[in-house]
């Protein structure tokens, strides 16, 4: 019986990976560039709000990690304000950030 209840946990855990990756990253551009961009840069060379990081250093230091932006824009903490994004748009906010570069 632990064998079965393993081996349907791994499909479990396969899947939700899967459905983590399908963010349409130009949909996630454009939320972004409506939503976000108030805030954070868009760009390196934009001035944003005072500490607030810009995308390029969120994709930076996230890209290996998107289960971390997931969280936050999940249940935002102060200054960030709450805002209230469906899992179809936070997944494209991360395939978004995905193309960004972080060189």
């Amino acid at each position: 019986m632990q064998l079965r209840t393993l081996a349907i946990l791994t499909i479990f855990l396969s899947y939700a990976q899967v459905t983590y990756a399908a963010g349409n990253a130009d949909a996630g551009r454009d939320l972004v560039t409506r939503s976000c961009s108030s805030c954070h840069a868009m760009n390196s060379a934009t001035v944003a709000t005072d500490g607030v990081p810009p995308l390029l250093v969120l994709a930076r230091d996230n890209k290996e990690r998107p289960a971390w932006i997931r969280g936050w824009l999940m249940d935002p903490h102060p200054p960030m304000p709450s805002i209230s994004l469906s899992r179809q748009q936070i997944d494209n906010i991360i395939a978004y950030l995905q193309t960004l570069p972080t060189d």
